[in-house]
């Protein structure tokens, strides 16, 4: 066997004859491969792999870290169920694993916020915002009720077309009665199945962090149905209003691979956005003014919807 300083030529640079790149079938074998090799694949998922958005997402963060801006802030300081200041995401994912992290009265929700986002607990008065719906859906049943007892023996259709203004100033006025007291957070929703949750969030997280989303986001922990149903992932905007802002997240959740669209440029599943002030109202699907529970439907900003 020929010694290692044999296998060195007079350059420095290790001989193309030496053991260091195989015998001759590993060199075939190798440079077969090589030319067999399509990165087409490879590169076509690149942009979703989850270290490659997560490095994208810290060299941004980086970038924009030398520029002077106000203290950071964190909603969920102190909170055993949020991400804290002194810890780093990944530190955070390792602590609260969605996936295994049992729901409870002290974690209800996995919380995550974006420290350099200008919103406040004090910015919006809650409280009178309800006053005010709940006073705006008891007239709006009491119109209802009036209604339906003067067309008893109508067709329903009928009852519905008369009903259908009455509803659409209804979510109207409340809408206004959220902007007057300030409570204007909304939220797009995510449903990734038990499997995804981990990674999805991982992402999520991360961009929320770097500035990438928008003021929060949270994700549902186990609920101990045995990962039968999907989870619900939270991806907070200031206000729902403000329609630039609610697309501009929508569509770097489109770039992070999360709503996925196919060759077409068509959604393979429809995501939606809801405002705060629907969900502390308790307007979920089917519920007993007739409302839409969501806001925005995604095709309202991707196409196939008005905008």
């Amino acid at each position: 066997m020929a010694s290692a300083a044999s296998d060195i030529d007079q350059g420095g640079y290790i001989s193309s004859d030496s053991s260091f790149y195989g015998d001759a079938d590993d060199r075939a074998r190798l440079e077969e491969e090589a030319q067999q090799y399509d990165p087409t694949s490879y590169w076509a998922n690149h942009p979703y792999l989850i270290p490659v958005i997560a490095a994208a997402s810290r060299a941004k963060a980086q970038a924009s870290s030398s520029s002077p801006s106000k203290p950071l802030y964190n909603l969920y300081e102190g909170q055993s169920c949020g991400r804290q200041l002194n810890e780093s995401v990944e530190e955070f994912l390792k602590r609260l694993p969605p996936l295994t992290t049992r729901v409870s009265l002290s974690c209800p929700w996995i919380y995550i916020a974006n420290p350099h986002a200008s919103s406040r607990p004090t910015d919006y008065d809650q409280g009178g915002f309800m006053e005010a719906a709940e006073e705006l859906l008891a007239e709006f049943t009491s119109k209802k009720n009036d209604i339906e007892k003067s067309m008893a023996g109508k067709a329903k259709a009928s009852i519905t077309r008369k009903l259908t203004p009455l509803r659409k100033a209804l979510e109207e006025n409340i809408l206004a009665k959220a902007k007057e007291n300030h409570f204007t957070s909304g939220k797009w929703m995510l449903f990734p199945y038990p499997e995804d949750v981990s990674g999805q969030w991982a992402i999520v997280a991360e961009a929320t962090v770097n500035r990438e989303l928008g003021t929060a986001a949270k994700v549902a922990p186990d609920n101990g149905d045995g990962d039968r149903t999907p989870r619900l992932i939270c991806i907070y905007t200031k206000d729902f209003s403000d329609k630039e802002d609610v697309k501009r997240v929508l569509e770097r959740l489109v770039e992070l691979g999360l709503v996925k669209r196919n060759s077409a440029g068509v959604e393979e599943r429809a995501t939606y956005y809801k405002a705060d002030a629907f969900t502390e109202l308790g307007l979920n699907s089917g519920n007993e003014w007739g409302l839409k529970p969501s806001l925005y439907a995604s095709k309202d900003f991707l196409g196939g919807g008005k905008k």
